[in-house]
């Protein structure tokens, strides 16, 4: 069964940039948040067949070369991208603007000046070092790296864009920004291109709340059974004491009244009892007619 992080990669992976310059930051943001990218060369690890899919499509349209070593969509298990020619991967650093003698990585903020090409570049980012929950189970969505730096830098770039900012967290050795509300998730979702996966969020989100209410209005009801149950039971108490002493006979013609329409009618509520007097009267007349009965019962046991 594919997983629901599975599925958002899938929907994501639908559409390729057509602009050179959005390919360009999705593959930026691929290489930041993938296994391993540097001078000595790049590995991209995925179990996503559909990334597989777009990967060569993505780096021919933004640096027009190929993987030195790419896998069989077919074969089992993960899919291990690399590129170990030192030409290509000096090619790729320049089109990140990174200088081959002091490299250090970071979110270069031309190659992501645009739009577009932000959400390219976190959309790349989430397809290689990111995971969403399965809303039925709970709401987290997060992208991991090893470096700080573009860690530090993403978070700003993501609160530019969404309108909010992620939460940050180390984990082994990696930096992992984090989102935990049902609705940024669904935001970003959006965002980042998969508006059914966003749907679905917000979907699984209603039902929660759905089934809580319900659960809620069930308990409540219970409790009021419970409750109506305790008290008819109490008055019929009351009721068979003051029969046994010979004082029921005794008392007000509209108290026996009740009592009669309490033990023929011994799972009736108040309003119903109140319903079967002659004339009718109130709920509230009904109670305090009961409660005068209760209070004889007791008075006669002293």
């Amino acid at each position: 069964m594919v997983s629901f992080s599975a599925g958002v990669k899938a929907e994501l992976c639908r559409a390729v940039p057509q602009k050179k310059c959005c390919a360009v930051a999705e593959c930026f943001g691929i290489l930041l948040f993938c296994n391993s990218f540097g001078q000595d060369g790049i590995r991209i690890v995925t179990e996503s067949r559909e990334f597989g899919y777009i990967l060569p499509i993505l780096f021919d349209r933004a640096f027009d070369l190929d993987f030195d070593s790419f896998p069989s969509l077919e074969a089992p298990g993960k899919l291990v991208f690399q590129i170990d020619d030192i030409d290509k991967i000096q090619s790729i650093l320049r089109s990140f603007g990174f200088d081959r003698d002091t490299l250090s990585l970071h979110v270069n903020l031309p190659v992501v000046e645009d739009d577009c090409c932000k959400a390219a570049f976190l959309r790349g980012a989430f397809l290689a070092g990111g995971s969403v929950t399965d809303p039925e189970k709970g709401y987290h969505l997060e992208i991991g790296t090893s470096h700080i730096s573009v860690a530090k830098e993403t978070l700003m770039l993501m609160e530019e864009a969404l309108g909010f900012y992620p939460k940050s967290a180390g984990r082994g050795g990696s930096q992992v920004l984090y989102l935990k509300q049902s609705d940024q998730i669904s935001d970003c979702l959006t965002y980042l291109g998969a508006p059914v996966a966003a749907m679905g969020i917000m979907e699984a989100k209603l039902e929660k709340e759905l089934n809580n209410k319900v659960n809620r209005r069930c308990n409540c009801d219970d409790a009021n059974t419970s409750k109506v149950v305790e008290a008819a039971q109490e008055q019929l108490a009351a009721i068979r004491s003051l029969r046994e002493r010979g004082l029921l006979e005794q008392m007000p013609q509209k108290l026996q009244a009740a009592a009669l329409a309490r033990e023929n009618n011994p799972e009736s509520s108040l309003t119903e009892l109140a319903a079967l007097m002659e004339p009718p009267i109130s709920k509230p007349a009904m109670n305090n007619r009961l409660k005068k009965i209760i209070q004889t019962a007791k008075e006669a046991a002293l």
